[in-house]
This record gives structure tokens, sequence and C-alpha cells, in this order.
């Protein structure tokens, strides 16, 4: 483990190596360096820390991050209904049939992927008197790493 997924990570593993021991789950946390991490580690060994920062939409993160042959799927899953679902609600017209879609897709990665979440990160923004910006993103640091072009100085 390293703090190279994010700031923290170290710490993560502590605390969740901790509460699955109390379930009988007994892991040992090996340290890694920060230096190499993202080829040495991350996808390279059996069980590691990553982060994800939200997506515009399902399909751009589903198809990063979970379907077959995906170069960053990291778990290696491959489902074939998942990825039915996945080609198919990209070309479906009806809002709500891909909405279901979507939301099958969520619960299949829920039930059957392999990956561990055990935390949701929250973007919090804030700005003194003098700071405007415009619309705020719900993804990404430094709003969406739009910050530069959407907030100034007002004198």
């Amino acid at each position: 483990m390293a703090d190279a997924p994010y700031a923290g990570a170290v710490d993560t593993a502590l605390l969740y190596q901790q509460h699955a021991a109390k379930a009988g789950v007994n892991l040992k946390i090996v340290r890694e360096p920060d230096d190499g991490y993202w080829t040495n580690v991350w996808m390279q060994k059996p069980f590691c820390a990553s982060k994800w920062s939200g997506r515009l939409n399902e399909d751009m993160m589903f198809s990063t991050a979970y379907s077959s042959g995906a170069p960053w799927n990291e778990t290696f899953w491959n489902n074939e209904r998942f990825n039915l679902l996945l080609k198919g609600a990209r070309t479906e017209l009806d809002e709500n049939k891909r909405r279901e879609m979507y939301v099958e897709m969520q619960r299949l990665v829920r039930d059957e992927g392999g990956s561990v979440i055990p935390v949701f990160g929250d973007f919090v923004y804030a700005a003194g008197s003098n700071i405007r910006f415009g619309e705020l993103s719900s993804s990404w640091e430094l709003d969406g790493l739009r910050a530069p072009e959407r907030w100034w100085f007002e004198s």
C-alpha cells in the first residue's frame, strides 16, 4: 500500500484491515513506495488501492473501469450480461429503458464485481466574499479541473 492513489490511502488500508479482522478476514498490508506505484502495484498485485473521480455519464465510467477488456479494468472483471447491457445502453433512445439498464449494471457491479469501495468522497467547495464562480462540477478536483476558467477574484 502507498499514498500514491490518494492522500491517506495507507491509513485507509489500515482501517480496512482492522474492520475486516472483526469479520474474520485477515489482511496483510505491505507498504509500497509511492514512486512506481502505478506501474509496479496497481493492476499488478492482487489487492491494491485506486481512486476514481466521477465521469460525465455512466457509460464513460463503466467502459473505462468495468467492461471486459478495458485497459483500466483493475479487477479484470468479465460479466457477459454486464457487457451486453453496456453495449445496448449506448444505443437505447428511450431514457427510462436506458436508466433501467444502467441500474442493472450498477447492481451487477455491486453484487458480482471485484471492486471494494469503502468510501465515496464528496467534493466540497468554499469561497470568500471576494471570489465569484459559475456553475459547479460534481466531478474531479478543482471544480471539474475547470477552476481557472470558472472562478475569479472580484475587487
